[in-house]
């Protein structure tokens, strides 16, 4: 017989209720099954919308993020709903890529993630905010820096 996938799962199957604002508890996690072996999951999510948080005129922008599991991965509907929730949040460019980072650095203990945040032009000019982290005291660390020293 087979094992239920989504034993503990909330929104998995469910009908789906986006949140107004920020809501980071909406984040859930499941067993990653290949622990043995190191492999990335990369996640695009190219609707990204929140608030500025000065004139609260909408900001756009697709948001990867690219992560090494060790035990816990996050859900996929947990994590779009997550990322839904900041469409009426008002933060920088910069404070939604960390933010959702360290959410996720918290909701997973990973030995790797990095996340990108590629906001359209306002005013005429980009922002592409990037934030990475390599588990202290690891090869990820190291894999961190370099991969920021390479970063353009």
């Amino acid at each position: 017989m087979e094992t239920r996938e989504n034993e503990g799962l909330s929104q998995l199957g469910r009908k789906t209720e986006y949140r107004s604002d920020y809501a980071p508890e909406v984040l859930e996690t499941f067993v990653n099954r290949h622990q043995d072996n190191d492999y990335w999951v990369r996640f695009n999510c190219p609707e990204f919308t929140s608030l500025c948080p000065i004139t609260g005129q909408p900001d756009f922008a697709e948001i990867r993020i690219s992560y090494i599991p060790d035990v816990r991965m996050v859900e996929s509907k947990s994590l779009k709903l997550y990322l839904f929730s900041f469409r009426n949040h008002g933060d920088f460019h910069e404070d939604c890529v960390n933010t959702i980072m360290k959410d996720l650095i918290r909701l997973m203990d990973p030995k790797y993630i990095e996340v990108t945040g590629l906001f359209t032009p306002r005013g005429g000019i980009s922002i592409y905010p990037y934030a990475n982290y390599g588990r202290p005291g690891t090869r990820y660390e190291e894999l961190a820096r370099q991969r920021f020293a390479a970063h353009e």
